[in-house]
């Protein structure tokens, strides 16, 4: 088992918390004195750097949202001047304007060695190859990765992503031995694999690093067996810094939080509370590191769990679950709380069930109503009237007893539901407010 940073990765909690003290005391400061959305906030809430007497303080200092990032578009929220900014990211910018941010060249560095950590941690090593298939631009999911293996030693394929095809005929010729991109992505890759009658042993990979949408634990075998691989999950935000906020190590049980660079908070998504250690919340983030643009207790909106024991590996850094959906794209059906994983984990375990589903949210009269579309193999999907509906009723049947509400099943053949080279739509949403 390796560790990129052992003196860092696997410190001891109160000296940690020490460091952790320090810099946040100055990142308070610097967010006071020259960001004026901040230096605005802290005044309404009757609180300044001083107030900062121990970590658990940081709960009296007022949240960011990705409103505030909007309303102070593009440069607002920066800390330096502009000639202090080397780099300039943003987000996808699919709800109104995108939110920009920056990064000075030790922020880059920083950004490049938690990159490191999480790759590190998932086994990657200087001997391997990278093929990153994340598009190149303005997210920050590519840039943070590729830097991050080279920092390594690994060799980088910066291939981008669409082209299905051509990524797979790289893959064999090249012998890329680790895959970045989105786990729908990967299932896509498995896809065409099928379609080219070709088998995982026509490539060399080895182990995936998979982000950027939420994904289930049946998601990660499906992926595992098909592309035969260690598949580990990792956790950034654009907001905060990219990738490398957080990665699973190779024993896969949560993603470590790299605690000397953010400090993680759960709460209520309802009354804002700050929540006990080992409950279910939403991930509230603080940079401590941050020198253009840094975040005092970002709302990520994403629904996890923190966990403070040591890992298997050595490392003392707090470990995240896998989000289980986020407290902005929750689902609302007929009163009741459904996030798509839910569906997900369920479809996942049902043989016959391909791993691509869409949801449809509409209305019959003043009545939410969800179909649940799934693909199936041929065998079911051809198969007589009667198997299948008793096939629906099953599947029908499970999910009731999982989210708690009805939901239709419509069965739809091979390769009908749209793939996506990045971030699966799962969502069709036909309800009018």
């Amino acid at each position: 088992m390796r560790i990129w940073d052992p003196d860092r990765e696997c410190m001891a909690r109160d000296k940690l918390e020490t460091l952790q003290f320090e810099n946040l005391r100055t990142t308070l400061e610097r967010a006071y004195r020259n960001v004026p959305c901040y230096q605005k906030k802290f005044l309404e809430a009757g609180v300044s750097a001083k107030d900062l007497q121990h970590l658990s303080d940081l709960s009296r200092f007022p949240f960011t949202t990705k409103e505030d990032l909007r309303l102070n578009y593009p440069y607002g929220m920066f800390a330096v001047p502009l000639r202090e900014v080397v780099r300039i990211h943003s987000s996808s910018g699919t709800t109104g304007k995108p939110t920009v941010v920056g990064y000075t060249r030790n922020d880059l560095n920083n950004w490049t060695e938690l990159v490191a950590r999480m790759m590190t941690a998932a086994g990657v090593t200087a001997d391997d190859i990278v093929h990153i298939a994340f598009g190149y631009g303005l997210f920050t999911g590519a840039f943070g990765l590729h830097y991050g293996a080279e920092r390594i030693g690994a060799s980088v394929i910066p291939i981008s992503s669409g082209n299905t095809e051509k990524q797979i005929m790289i893959m064999q010729d090249y012998q890329s031995s680790a895959l970045v991109c989105t786990p729908s992505y990967a299932l896509t890759i498995a896809d065409h694999l099928d379609r080219m009658g070709l088998g995982a042993d026509s490539l060399k990979l080895r182990v995936g690093l998979f982000g950027a949408e939420p994904w289930s634990e049946e998601m990660r075998r499906e992926i595992e067996t098909r592309l035969g691989i260690l598949a580990t999950d990792n956790f950034g935000l654009s907001e905060v810094m990219g990738p490398g906020v957080a990665g699973e190590c190779e024993y896969k049980c949560g993603m470590h939080i790299f605690e000397d660079h953010f400090i993680p908070e759960i709460i209520d998504p309802e009354t804002c509370e700050v929540l006990p250690p080992g409950s279910m919340g939403e991930l509230v983030l603080t940079t401590l590191t941050k020198e253009a643009f840094p975040m005092i207790r970002y709302r990520t909106r994403d629904i996890t769990r923190l966990h403070y024991d040591t890992c298997w590996c050595g490392r003392t850094l707090v470990r995240m679950e896998k989000t289980c959906g986020r407290s902005d794209d929750m689902l609302i059906v007929k009163g009741v709380n459904v996030f798509p994983t839910q569906i997900e984990e369920v479809l996942f375990q049902v043989e016959g069930c391909e791993p691509h589903y869409q949801l449809v949210l509409d209305r019959d009269g003043h009545m939410d109503t969800l179909e649940v579309q799934v693909e199936v193999n041929e065998t079911i999907f051809f198969d007589e009237m009667k198997k299948q509906r008793e096939f629906v009723s099953m599947v029908e049947k499970r999910l009731a007893a999982t989210l708690g509400l009805r939901a239709r099943v419509k069965l739809v053949e091979p390769s009908s539901i749209p793939r996506h080279e990045g971030k699966a739509k799962r969502v069709i949403d036909r309800r009018k407010p």
